[in-house]
């Protein structure tokens, strides 16, 4: 292994485009040396949601200039980069497709290897990269477009053991703003109504609370919401942030079940596990504050070690990306073609039965 290993990320999965230099020291240390992200959160808030062609248009124009930045805050060329590594699903095939055609440019005109992520794979090692976590651990990730629980064994190596059957939590979350008349992204507008509202005032329900299988569900709790937004119509603000704190109690309280159960299953999986298990909390609704101290409690029962990365790590990123890639790299894991497809749909843990079934582009969870 060189001394170092440096690689060049590059993220374009949804409605963020990124670029990021990340080394490797020959301890295993890993260093973001550049990270550069940039929203298009004024693009789409109008529309209330990400729209793909317009999220694909503002990655072809930004791009190439944040790929320049990211060299340049770190002080380096392509010429010295190792590799370079691109986000090849899931996600927005029309943004998936301009980041990793400039990852195969970028590797073609400089003779570098090119390494195509799983988006999720970059959420699944992030805590290596911030917290030296060894492996095996167990994964909660909670993102507009995920919900699931995953046994991270080992780099490439996941078993997936509960998934959403209907909305992702950051779908809800969105959704439910939208519903209240609150701003897009709705995670962080949820989040802030909460703080002034009475959780107490709504009795939303948890679903699957109690069953033995680690599925979670989210969209009876999203019907929930609008049926006590409409009881109470002319909505005030007093209304919104208490159904706002409501609602977020009951994922609390839906998370606390359905987590819980999985620690016990860890638990009786490694038995002899030398280290304190941990739990990682990924993806953007990880940044939600709330949700981590329930968490955080949750693992202090259990005498688990809890890990969520940085709010600016929780969101997509491209540093994420180029770890990975230097996980693989490690490892002695080849690159891949630069005939590599894009996928919108490319779930972590492929034996499992995906539970939403199958659809052109292959399994949707």
């Amino acid at each position: 292994m060189a001394s170092f290993l440096r690689v060049l990320g590059i993220e374009t999965s949804c409605d963020e485009t990124a670029a990021s230099i990340v080394v490797r020291h020959p301890d295993g240390r890993g260093e973001i040396v550049s990270d550069v992200v940039l929203s298009q959160l004024d693009e789409h808030s109008a529309y209330g949601g990400v729209v793909p062609e317009i999220a694909a248009r503002a990655h072809v124009e930004a791009i190439d200039t944040l790929v320049h930045e990211a060299l340049q805050r770190a002080g380096t060329t392509l010429r010295d980069i190792d590799a370079v590594a691109a986000t090849a699903g899931p996600g927005l095939i029309g943004g998936l497709i301009v980041g990793l055609m400039t990852g195969k440019a970028i590797a073609r005109a400089s003779g570098k290897p090119l390494y195509a992520i799983n988006h999720l794979e970059g959420h699944a090692l992030t805590a290596r990269l911030t917290d030296k976590l060894h492996f095996p651990f167990l994964m909660l990730l909670v993102s507009g477009g995920h919900t699931q629980l995953v046994l991270v064994r080992g780099v490439g190596d996941y078993e997936r053991w509960g998934t959403t059957i209907d909305d992702a939590l950051g779908e809800a979350f969105d959704k439910t703003a939208k519903l209240l008349g609150l701003p897009y992204p709705g995670g962080p507008a949820v989040e802030k109504a909460a703080a002034s509202g009475n959780a107490l005032r709504f009795d939303l329900p948890r679903p699957l609370v109690g069953e033995k299988r680690l599925d979670f569900s989210f969209s009876g709790l999203k019907t929930a919401v609008r049926q006590a937004a409409e009881s109470l119509a002319p909505i005030t603000d007093s209304d919104v942030s208490d159904i706002c704190a409501s609602f977020q109690r009951a994922i609390g309280r839906t998370l606390d079940d359905r987590v819980g159960r999985g620690l016990e299953r860890f638990r009786s999986e490694f038995p002899e596990m030398h280290n304190t298990p941990a739990l990682v909390v990924a993806g953007g609704v990880a940044a939600n504050q709330s949700l981590r101290a329930g968490l955080q409690a949750l693992c202090d029962r259990y005498r688990f070690r809890f890990l969520a990365p940085p709010h600016r790590l929780c969101t997509d990123n491209a540093a994420m990306i180029a770890w990975a890639a230097l996980e693989r790299m490690a490892l002695g894991i080849g690159s891949d073609g630069l005939d590599t497809q894009p996928r919108s749909r490319w779930p972590l843990d492929m034996e499992t039965p995906s539970v939403l079934g199958h659809g052109k582009r292959g399994a949707k969870a």
